[in-house]
This record gives C-alpha cells, sequence and structure tokens, in this order.
C-alpha cells in the first residue's frame, strides 16, 4: 500500500523499492534525501537487536531511517504519507 503512494514520484522524489545497501535490503529509498523507509511487522518485536544493528549501519553510510509499523500503514496511511514529506522537506 505505501509503495502505490511513494513510486512515480508523488512525494516529489524518486523512491527505490527493496534497495540493497551492503547486507542489508532497504524496504524504501529515496536517494535524493538519503531516506530509508522500513516497514516493521509483528516479527520484528523479536528481531530489536537485528533492527538496531541495521539502522546503526545506514547511519554510519549518511542514511536517516524512518520506521513504521504494518498498522500504522493500514489505519493511519495519511499521517505516514506527512511524515514522510516533512522528512524529505
Amino acid at each position: 500500500m505505501l509503495w502505490a503512494r511513494l513510486r512515480k514520484e508523488q512525494l516529489g522524489h524518486k523512491f527505490r523499492r527493496q534497495h540493497s545497501f551492503g547486507n542489508y535490503i532497504a524496504d524504501f529509498y529515496c536517494p535524493d534525501k538519503k531516506l530509508i523507509v522500513e516497514i516493521d511487522g509483528s516479527q520484528h518485536l523479536d528481531q530489536e537487536a537485528y533492527d538496531t544493528e541495521r539502522t546503526t549501519f545506514f547511519g554510519k553510510q549518511g542514511f536517516r531511517v524512518v520506521r513504521f509499523w504494518n498498522s500504522e500503514i493500514n489505519t493511519n496511511m495519511e499521517g505516514v504519507i506527512t511524515k514522510i514529506i516533512g522528512l524529505l522537506e
């Protein structure tokens, strides 16, 4: 659902989907703003250390990371889009 709102530069910036960086794959990536958008499901409750490691890796590469829960995407898409737009500005 989120990809449908990010693709084709609908927010004024190009996003890539499933972009790899080293050993990691970012859910969505905006090259112009070095912004990574991660979508977390319930499996992420049990892998907090791994997610922290990923975020640290991305940060050391100069990327900003924003995370949303699947439930946020499903229940508050406009709020998610508003936050992403704020990070793009």
